[in-house]
């Protein structure tokens, strides 16, 4: 497992709640950066396809994920069997910030975690914030 904080960018192809400018304002400076990262199509069909991508990026060290809400995105990677680790995992929320803020972030050193604190689906039936 790598120390070297990876980036993931999501176009949310086919979702498309992310605003269509603030995506490509990031993309573009991402591109023009020397920050390696992986761009996918789409988090939320990799999550329902069970794509075996999703585990691979959750197991190579911390991560940036550049997509849309936390929670979301948390759930879109326990749903595909690839749960984040909370403490090395940030997601970068491109529906709320703006093209500066959001590329702050991704060029900002180390990662700044922020996963909400449950990292296991809910059960049915069990109170919220109670153990299952």
């Amino acid at each position: 497992m790598s120390n070297e904080t990876r980036v993931l960018f999501c176009n949310c192809t086919y979702a498309q709640v992310v605003p269509k400018g603030t995506k490509e304002g990031v993309l573009k400076k991402l591109c023009e950066s020397d920050v390696s990262f992986d761009a996918v199509a789409d988090l939320c069909e990799m999550s329902a396809r069970n794509d075996p991508s999703l585990k691979r990026l959750t197991e190579e060290g911390p991560l940036k994920i550049v997509a849309c809400f936390p929670r979301a995105v948390k759930w879109l990677f326990s749903a595909g069997d690839a749960p984040l680790n909370r403490e090395t995992s940030q997601v970068i929320n491109m529906r709320t910030d703006t093209i500066d803020e959001a590329s702050a972030a991704v060029f900002a050193e180390g990662v700044a975690p922020n996963l909400p604190e449950d990292n296991r689906p809910p059960v049915e039936g069990a109170e919220p914030d109670k153990e299952a």
